[in-house]
């Protein structure tokens, strides 16, 4: 099931950059985390509002940017 519904954007928070549920937690700053190497279980601790949810959310947003077609000019 997607989890896509929880990052939200908004022009007049975090630079329009996308959060998660309306809080100022940036999508980036999450998979910042993760690609640390930050558990999941420091995360929500030293982010007590984030869910579980919320981080897979995150990694899926970030799957999402990265599929998508590449064109190139024949030659």
């Amino acid at each position: 099931m997607s989890q896509m519904q929880r990052i939200t954007f908004n022009p007049n928070q975090c630079g329009g950059r996308p959060c998660i549920r309306g809080m100022r937690i940036r999508v980036k700053d999450v998979l910042d985390m993760l690609a640390a190497g930050e558990t999941e279980q420091t995360i929500l601790s030293d982010f007590p509002d984030l869910q579980p949810e919320d981080i897979r959310a995150c990694l899926e947003y970030a799957a999402r940017q990265l599929d998508h077609a590449v064109l190139s000019l024949a030659k």
